[in-house]
């Protein structure tokens, strides 16, 4: 059997989207794609025509034809088989059965035949195997686009970083041209107090009288641990001179008008834990075996789950090519809600039968080297979707309640027994405010950040001693849906699919191989809407 094209057709003869699976000139082809119409007569219930040199077969669809130009050779039973397989594919990329229809989505009609036909041959396949082969993801496009959105962030920190260096320098220049003269008398004594430490300069003599200012710097506005200074006066000695410039006050103004614009001095240059995304490290072994698992998780504010998706990949890398010359056993438990998908180049029935996983052709060893996707080679995917809220690592409840002209705030946690999780981050968005909220109890750490308006709620390590935990703060009057959505970060060495690695074996026989293996569940998306 040989497949010369596969086509779509107006019923006057015009090619929406033909593919020739063999050598044909474009002249030949539109030649017998303008010819059919003619041969097809009306009133008969034949779904094939033959001419001298080539068969048609073909299915009506709408206003339209599905067509199969084969040699006079080739099997019409297998010929039927193919034109019904292509009648349901055509529907899947293009529910309008029209022109338009079909001349959008051409290129992916394309693609579809080509998964069903190699070199005019039918392949043994069905639509949701040649749907997941189209729609396979790619792990350089995935890190293209990580790569691209990381230079994006960074340019917008290099941008704001620089718009307000350009602020700092107009301000410090229009309080220098506006700076005055200050008087100041000297008997007594001075204290200077920055507030950065605690630095004193006193003197005595002068003219008999004494002048002060109070200089005050708060960075503790922005730092989750100190409770604020109050800053303390401070007169600086005059020893004989009348007059003297007036520079601590023009500092005082612009550290002032800096803290009113909401600069953060302190805590910008220290990191903050689950704000990053979760990285790997590089790989160092000969064989490293990467399993992760990407969480998704939609809670309801008043209780219940919204959606839960559980999206894992098993990664293999390999360092030197004369390594890749295996196979790897896997055990994968009882793990009925997960649906596994295995890479295109898998021996599916390999891993249906023995839970192998090796590629169809053992003589060829799999990719060496660094690839560029930490998880290195994905040779293994699976999906769960879950409904019931049992299964959530992390429950959030959060009852704000307006009470004698402020809002009180009452968070809590409730962590699932199975999981231990890491570097837990709660970020609470609250409405603007001139102040940082005052925090009146918390079991564990908290960070404000005045340029986000977010209260984030650190834990570093939730297991069995912490379970439970809860927060408590105030604010100005405030809607209670300002509040949502909450947005939680945290990381896990357990995953919901039961898979481990067994062994790895060589292709050739021989010793088991040595390997490193890690594991980790991290969060995507988890919000409490």
């Amino acid at each position: 059997m040989v497949v010369l094209a596969a086509s779509v057709i107006t019923k006057s003869g015009k090619a929406l989207v033909s593919r020739q699976f063999v050598d044909m000139t474009r002249i030949r082809i539109e030649g017998l794609l303008a010819a059919f119409p003619k041969l097809v007569g009306s009133g008969k219930q034949h779904t094939y025509v033959e001419t001298e040199n080539v068969r048609y077969v073909y299915q009506p669809m709408e206003s339209l034809y599905l067509l199969l130009i084969t040699n006079k050779q080739s099997n019409i039973l297998q010929d039927l088989d193919t034109l019904r397989l292509l009648s349901k594919l055509v529907p899947e990329y293009s529910p309008e059965l029209d022109e338009e229809g079909i001349g959008r989505m051409a290129f992916e009609i394309i693609f579809a035949f080509d998964e069903a036909i190699a070199l005019g041959h039918n392949e043994n396949v069905t639509i949701m195997q040649i749907k997941q082969y189209c729609e396979m993801e790619s792990h350089e496009e995935q890190l293209h686009k990580l790569i691209m959105q990381s230079k994006i962030d960074e340019t917008k920190d290099v941008m704001k970083r620089k718009a307000s260096e350009i602020d700092k320098i107009k301000i410090e220049k229009n309080k220098s041209e506006r700076g005055g003269l200050t008087s100041l008398q000297s008997t007594g004594s001075a204290r200077l107090d920055i507030g950065f430490g605690d630095m004193s300069i006193s003197s005595g003599g002068g003219f008999g009288s004494n002048s002060s200012f109070s200089p005050s710097l708060d960075p503790d506005s922005f730092s989750s641990k100190a409770k604020g200074r109050a800053s303390a006066p401070a007169s600086v000695p005059s020893k004989g001179m009348g007059m003297q410039l007036g520079k601590t006050q023009k500092t005082n103004q612009f550290l002032e008008s800096l803290k009113a614009e909401g600069e953060v001095i302190v805590e910008d240059v220290q990191p903050v834990a689950g704000q990053s995304k979760s990285s790997l490290p590089t790989a160092t072994d000969p064989i490293t075996i990467t399993i992760e698992e990407k969480l998704n998780v939609v809670l309801k504010r008043d209780g219940g789950l919204s959606n839960l998706e559980v999206q894992g990949t098993f990664g293999l890398q390999i360092l030197k090519k004369e390594d890749g010359f295996i196979q790897v056993q896997i055990e994968t438990g009882g793990n009925e809600s997960c649906q596994f998908k295995t890479h295109p180049n898998i021996n599916k029935d390999l891993f249906l039968r023995e839970n192998l996983l090796g590629l169809k052709d053992p003589s060829k060893p799999f990719p060496a080297g660094q690839l560029g996707d930490p998880l290195g080679l994905g040779l293994l995917k699976w999906r769960m979707q879950s409904a019931q809220e049992s299964v959530v690592p992390l429950s959030i409840n959060c009852w704000p309640s307006v009470s004698g002209g402020e809002t009180y705030v009452n968070i809590e946690y409730e962590a699932s027994e199975v999981f231990d999780l890491q570097n837990v981050v709660i970020s609470i968005p609250l409405p603007a405010l001139r102040d940082p909220p005052a925090v009146n109890q918390v079991d564990g750490d908290w960070r404000y950040d005045p340029r986000r308006s977010v209260l984030e709620w650190s834990i570093f390590l939730i297991d069995s001693t912490n379970r439970s935990g809860s927060m408590e703060f105030v604010v100005p009057p405030a809607d209670p849906s300002s509040f949502f959505p909450i947005d939680v970060k945290f990381s896990t060495a357990k995953t919901f699919c039961d898979i481990k690695v067994a062994n790895v074996v060589p292709v050739n026989g021989g010793s088991a191989s040595k390997f490193a293996s890690r594991t980790q569940l991290i969060t995507e998306n988890y919000q409490v809407v």
